[in-house]
């Protein structure tokens, strides 16, 4: 008889020597090794000696419970799986279980039925994390100016540009969707200026009641509006050499977009509820990730303050654009985050970056970081797998939305379906190419569809 070849090994952890024959015959194979225990201490002195893949412990074991052996068991193999079984396990022993890095949580009565396949699963995790090449490239060092990190191209030419115009004074529009870190080649900007020594401040226009972000700007005096009890210095006084962000420019109220446009031309401005002039040696730089020139077409902004801010135009790619920046920029949260909190490092298989890669990242560096951090919370063990990314679901699109709509109503009245659905493909087509001002380019590339394909849904 040939001699068993182990691959893995589990070890079972009970004071009942009937339930651990039991469970050595079901899970016993030869590529499966099992080893027994009856009390936690020994496991321990097994876990240190012998490499483990899966310890599956009854929670009420002596001399101290599953839950501290499940800690001590992850303190010497973090990459080990550990199920824990109980007669009638609490809701806080599920949670601190769980908490401590436990794959599983089991009723002893629910064993027969569920302990292999839990087991077989386990064990699968085991070996991927065991054989997961850590594939992911060593993130660069983000140095004290520039706090962006990206290999890619397009993300490479934003740099160059940025090189060329931080020595000059003139103002820059910075564009791109939200989250693809438009205020941190700001501050890039203002770094690599001569103007690094003063200070840079920061206003989001959007964020800022209308009848306030005049005075946040320019300031007040004393009764010049109900809560003005002292008079203020604006922005552009305080940050007087330095160089003043506006984030979100296109929501900037046109009231308040005429007095800006007027520093713009002379650098001069006056406090709300004062004729006296004032001046600010102050560089703009402004931000938006809406599409300005299609808001001053639609009367929405002003056309001399929109040449005026977008003298140099810095456009920031989406993360989708950018692959290849994807992986060392999770390599580079994970290591943050192990600084920030004082934890051991998580680091991401390559399996799991090649996942990242292939998201579509609609809330781009800002949703990345946010699911690193969402992974490394909820981590079992410090090697990510791509069943370890929490991707968050989209929000439902106005689109989808009409479709959901259509479904249900063709399941009322399917006589009706060609005609609702050239109907549902015409409202879709003609509202994205609205959105995208006619591009019909762009808007087949949201569809998915070819330019041929929305001509014809247009019949045009």
């Amino acid at each position: 008889m040939a001699p068993a070849t182990f691959t893995q090994t589990i070890l079972l952890v009970d004071e009942d020597h009937d339930f651990l024959d039991w469970a050595t015959k079901r899970l016993e194979t030869k590529e499966v090794k099992v080893l027994r225990c009856d009390n936690a201490e020994n496991a321990v002195k097994v876990i240190e000696k012998s490499p483990v893949d899966l310890v599956v412990t009854d929670i009420q074991v002596q001399p101290f419970d599953g839950l501290e052996l499940l800690s001590r068991v992850r303190a010497v193999n973090a990459n080990a799986q550990v199920v824990l079984t109980a007669g009638f396990p609490t809701t806080s022993q599920i949670i601190e279980a769980t908490r401590r890095g436990a794959r599983d949580v089991l009723r002893k009565e629910s064993l027969p039925f569920e302990l292999r396949p839990v087991v077989e699963a386990a064990l699968q995790i085991a070996e991927q994390r065991r054989t997961a090449g850590d594939s992911i490239p060593t993130a660069p060092a983000a140095d004290g100016r520039v706090k962006m990190i990206g290999i890619s191209r397009p993300l490479q030419d934003v740099f160059k540009i940025v090189g060329r115009v931080a020595q000059t004074d003139a103002p820059i529009l910075i564009t791109g969707e939200s989250g693809t870190g438009k205020e941190l080649i700001a501050r890039a900007v203002h770094e690599y200026s001569p103007r690094r020594k003063s200070e840079m401040i920061a206003i989001n226009c959007g964020a800022i009641p209308e009848n306030l972000l005049e005075s946040e700007l320019f300031g007040h005096e004393k009764g010049s509006f109900t809560g003005a009890i002292a008079k203020r210095a604006g922005r552009f006084e305080q940050c007087d050499g330095g160089t003043l962000f506006l984030d979100e420019i296109g929501d900037m109220p046109t009231s308040v977009q005429v007095k800006l446009l007027r520093v713009l031309q002379d650098g001069t401005f006056s406090r709300v509820g004062s004729n006296e002039t004032l001046s600010s040696d102050v560089r703009i730089l402004a931000a938006t990730n809406k599409d300005l020139a299609a808001e001053v077409a639609h009367g929405n902004f002003r056309e001399d303050l929109y040449y005026r801010l977008n003298v140099v135009e810095i456009k920031l790619p989406p993360l989708r654009e950018r692959p290849e920046d994807i992986p060392l920029l999770a390599e580079f949260f994970l290591q943050r985050l192990a600084r920030k909190y004082g934890m051991a490092r998580i680091r991401l298989s390559g399996e799991a970056g090649e996942a990242l890669q292939k998201h579509n990242w609609p809330g781009n560096v800002r949703e990345l970081e946010n699911t690193i951090a969402r992974a490394c919370a909820l981590a079992t063990t410090d090697l990510l797998l791509p069943e370890d990314i929490p991707f968050a679901r989209a929000p439902i699109s106005e689109d989808l939305k009409i479709a959901n709509a259509l479904d249900t109503l063709l399941s009322v009245a399917p006589d009706k379906a060609g005609s609702l659905l050239a109907w549902t493909q015409r409202e879709l087509a003609g509202r994205v190419l609205a959105e995208t001002d006619g591009d019909l380019k762009e808007a087949a590339r949201r569809l998915g569809a070819t330019q041929a394909e929305i001509r014809k849904i247009l019949g045009s």
